[in-house]
């Protein structure tokens, strides 16, 4: 299982605010099974198949272009660890552990 990191950019809207823009991503989210996420405020946290997260980020990365942007930047982080299930919970506790 995958773990990523998405921050999709759109750029030259006239406007500083991306709120309506990842509102927009979030909905395409809720509609998706099979499909952990979790919005932080500089990205989105994404968890489970990475064939699938793909499929999921592109169409998020395609909202700014239909809410009118002409150029949009996209940056993604994977964590994919074969060696052993991960999830965000579990990492978050692994640290968490070594802190006490």
């Amino acid at each position: 299982m995958a773990i990523v990191e998405a921050t999709i950019i759109p750029i030259g809207t006239g406007s500083t605010s991306v709120s309506s823009y990842v509102a927009a991503c979030q909905k395409i989210l809720e509609a998706e099974q099979n499909l952990k996420f979790q919005l932080t405020p500089m990205g989105t946290i994404l968890e489970g198949d990475l064939s699938h997260i793909f499929e999921v980020l592109q169409k998020m990365h395609e909202v700014p272009f239909a809410k009118g942007a002409m150029r949009v930047s996209t940056n993604i982080k994977i964590d994919d660890r074969r060696d052993q299930n991960a999830s965000m919970e579990q990492k978050l506790t692994s640290v968490q552990q070594k802190l006490k």
